[in-house]
């Protein structure tokens, strides 16, 4: 890198030393003669380090022990993003870098991911016998699992308690991919009753949130989702008025959380009165909620992600949801609203009660493992949102040995195609799991042409005519590619496999994802 930076430097000529033939400048010392690197000063090393990505300012603070000094000047980390497997091997990685950016830092945001799930399934189904056992209340427990979980409070106990006094954090996140174990929630406390009998780790972890919290001066964005056990229903009291009062966006997801307990009540939301993006759980978003924030106390607000997930429907109500006239209260507050939904094994009926006209709907996301969606519930979506839907996606994942549901079955327009033709701002379509009749899908690139600017569709979600099939002057298949591709002005291809899918994770990290930058392009 030294050599690089001195090649680099050598070979940019000062103004006017080419017309003259002129070579360095009388005393100007190049690096590698009278001054070395470790001379440099300070201010010089941090400003070259400056135009350089991660990496390579970490291979440049190899070149001297006075350049590594530099390597860890506040400037150069005003954001910090980690994506930490849970494994023994990052801790001390962790706690080095922590140690030393975690009290001035600026923007951290930091991701548990799991991916190796005990049982190599690496989703909801990857259980070993070990802990299907423990849900019975059996033994043995399952090793691999005791070891995650014995880790992952391990590292979450470094990230907090290295930022716990830092008093100039302004973005916060944290994402926990270890939906399995919440998914399995009787599963989970067993398993932290054995690594962490007493529960003193995790009061500790809740302690620490809340330090962070009642200790911040400048905290305008707090996002925590799926964190086990880290955000309880009083964290938020911990905030003091002044930065509640200036919190630009809140987001608290927690399906672990027993009972109708929520993270946030509709009185505490009222401290918020700056907020323009939130993202909560669909059952915590109340039509108090919605007439708190379609309040004229509180600033428009733009973004608002919901996650409509099973766990929460099976242990809170609906009863409590905002009805159509509270989310016309909402909107006539926060005009530029648009809302992002993600559906997981949600039935069909329990839809079709959620999705009230006035919601300004930009996007949305079913996927599933047990339930369908309904061809009903894809019609109801383009009639009642088509003026603001850009983002559609149907993932499947239910085994069915008659083959995948056919949206289009019974009825004269296949709901896809109306969709299409209704939302004229579609920019994002993918399928899987879900027939799609290869006549419907070239009709849908005929409908939106280069303005849908994704169509994910997977090839086995893919069907044919049996008139296409029986035509032995056309290859359906070859054809199929020709049209849509014309359709779309650019070349076009079925997705071969699922995982090359663009929108294909964990549900949960998926939506975390899409909540953060939904969020932050207001």
């Amino acid at each position: 890198m030294l050599l690089f930076l001195s090649q680099e430097a050598e070979a940019r000529p000062r103004p006017g030393a080419a017309a003259v033939g002129l070579g360095p400048a009388p005393g100007m010392a190049v690096c590698g003669e009278a001054v070395g690197a470790g001379s440099l000063p300070s201010e010089l090393v941090v400003h070259i380090f400056s135009f350089l990505a991660g990496p390579d300012r970490l291979r440049a603070s190899a070149a001297c022990s006075h350049w590594r000094e530099c390597l860890f000047y506040p400037a150069l980390w005003p954001r910090l993003r980690l994506s930490l497997r849970v494994a023994p091997a990052e801790r001390p990685r962790l706690d080095f870098l922590m140690r030393k950016c975690g009290w001035f830092v600026r923007e951290l945001r930091v991701q548990f991911a799991a991916d190796n799930y005990p049982g190599g399934g690496g989703g909801a189904g990857g259980v070993c016998e070990g802990a299907a056992a423990a849900a019975e209340g059996e033994t043995p427990l399952c090793p691999r699992w005791l070891d995650l979980l014995r880790t992952y409070l391990e590292l979450v106990l470094c990230v907090l308690s290295s930022v716990r006094n830092n008093r100039n954090l302004q973005k916060l996140s944290l994402f926990g991919d270890i939906s399995i174990l919440q998914q399995h929630g009787s599963i989970s406390n067993t398993y932290l009753s054995k690594v962490d009998p007493d529960g003193k780790k995790i009061k500790q972890i809740q302690q620490l949130f809340e330090e962070i919290l009642g200790n911040s001066r400048q905290l305008k964005w707090l996002s925590c989702g799926f964190m086990l056990q880290i955000v309880t229903p009083t964290s938020l009291s911990s905030l003091s008025n002044p930065i509640a009062n200036t919190m630009e966006h809140l987001s608290l997801l927690d399906n672990h959380i027993p009972g109708n307990t929520t993270l946030i009540t509709a009185v505490e939301l009222e401290r918020f009165v700056n907020l323009r993006s939130l993202a909560l759980d669909f059952c915590d978003f109340t039509a108090e909620m919605a007439r708190v924030l379609a309040d004229s106390n509180h600033v428009p607000l733009h973004r608002l992600s919901l996650l409509v997930h099973k766990i929460s429907i099976m242990h809170k109500s609906l009863e409590n949801m905002p009805e159509d006239e509270n989310w016309k209260a909402l909107t006539r507050n926060s005009t530029n609203l648009r809302v992002y939904i993600m559906a997981f094994d949600i039935k069909s009926d329990d839809m079709l009660r959620i999705l009230k006209p006035s919601i300004p709907l930009e996007r949305i996301h079913f996927d599933s493992y047990i339930t369908c969606v309904s061809g009903a519930v894809v019609d109801l979506i383009s009639r009642q949102y088509d003026k603001f839907l850009t983002h559609f996606i149907l993932m499947n994942d239910v085994i069915d040995m008659s083959g995948f549901p056919d949206l289009s079955d019974n009825r004269n327009e296949d709901p896809l195609v109306l969709l299409a033709w209704r939302c004229t701002r579609l920019s994002l379509l993918a399928v899987h799991g879900y027939t799609v009749w290869a006549h419907n899908l070239i009709a849908i690139a005929r409908l939106r042409g280069s303005d849908l600017k994704v169509l994910e569709v997977t090839e086995e979600s893919i069907d044919f005519d049996q008139g296409e099939l029986a035509d032995q002057d056309v290859d359906p298949v070859h054809n199929l590619i020709e049209q849509v591709s014309l359709g779309l002005g650019r070349p076009w291809h079925a997705v071969m496999d699922i995982e090359l899918l663009s929108v294909f994770t964990e549900p949960t990290r998926h939506f975390y994802r899409e909540m953060q930058s939904f969020s932050e392009g207001i």
